[in-house]
């Protein structure tokens, strides 16, 4: 096992986030923003669930997107049931697979002109070393590949609709991580949890770098660590790992409900207007690791995931 390779140097270091009173003591709007087009990824159980229900009657068009047909039309139909609520829309997609967001994105941009709010939900854990078909480290390619692709994609409705946000779903977890730049796919070495925490890694550098390529279209790009959730997350998983992760969050886990709040309120609320580049927790901006803000990695990253993606690196 070898050390993971150092980026570049460079002689600027990515400024430091606003303190998270500043956040709060921005003036309040006349009331939440309502967006009217919301796509949410991961959208049929846990925290993604959960915010499609709150977000119900502040939406008008609300956008699922599952990989399970039976559970996507269940989702979609007590949505329904629910008076006053917004126009519910499905879209089927393993997104582990690259060609499957690629599809998916050219489904959205097609059926939405304008999307106000992109929640990267989806996500998972696997405590096995698993490859896609397109032969792509299947965290990586949850986690990282294919948020990065979706986003990039939906470029065009995002900033039709600017002001608009996209939203990262994190974690915690990142802290401590470090990516081993010859090694991102974790073959040499596997640990689910060291490949996961990297994952989070290279999400928040990527909002990071999203951030401040896409300031001047006024599309806002933001991570968040919605908590310790009991859900479904992980469960998967073969053997004991499965079941500790049961056993975990039923002892420590917080509702999907509570999870749901810090991407609702990103989703919705007027005080956030603006913000950009930042990293949430409880609905207030705080610091993310160190190694979060290493602009060098940020460019490096972003250029491994556009080649990795069939992306061109370009400025979008």
């Amino acid at each position: 096992m070898g050390g993971a390779e150092k980026p570049p140097s460079v002689g600027r270091r990515r400024r430091s986030p606003r303190p998270a009173e500043s956040v709060a003591k921005l003036p309040e709007g006349p009331g939440t923003f309502a967006p009217r087009t919301v796509v949410i990824t991961g959208a049929t159980s846990g925290i993604g669930e959960a915010a499609t229900h709150a977000l119900a009657r502040r939406a008008t068009t609300l956008v699922l997107v599952g990989r399970d047909p039976a559970r996507l039309a269940t989702v979609a139909a007590s949505l329904a049931a629910e008076p006053g609520a917004a126009a519910v829309r499905t879209h089927l997609a393993d997104l582990s697979r690259l060609s499957e967001v690629r599809r998916l994105a050219g489904e959205l941009t097609q059926a939405y002109p304008q999307i106000e709010v992109l929640v990267n939900n989806a996500g998972a854990y696997y405590s096995r070393n698993e490859k896609t078909p397109e032969q792509n480290e299947r965290t990586l390619a949850l986690n990282v590949l294919s948020p990065f692709l979706l986003t990039r994609l939906l470029q065009p409705s995002l900033a039709a609709a600017s002001p608009s946000r996209v939203l990262n779903v994190a974690s915690a977890a990142h802290t401590g991580a470090k990516l081993r730049w010859d090694d991102l796919d974790n073959q040499r070495k596997y640990s689910g949890f060291a490949t996961y925490s990297r994952s989070k890694l290279a999400l928040i550098l990527l909002t990071h770098e999203l951030a401040r390529r896409w300031a001047p279209q006024r599309i806002a790009v933001n991570a968040l660590h919605p908590g310790f959730v009991r859900t479904r997350f992980g469960h998967a998983n073969p053997g004991a790992t499965a079941a500790v992760i049961r056993l975990m969050s039923r002892l420590f886990g917080i509702s999907p409900e509570r999870g749901a709040e810090t991407p609702v309120y990103l989703a919705t609320s007027p005080q956030v207007e603006g913000v950009t580049g930042e990293y949430f927790v409880r609905r207030r901006a705080v610091r993310s690791s160190r190694e979060s803000y290493d602009d060098a990695a940020a460019l490096r990253l972003w250029d491994v995931c556009s080649a990795r993606t069939g992306l061109e690196p370009g400025t979008r």
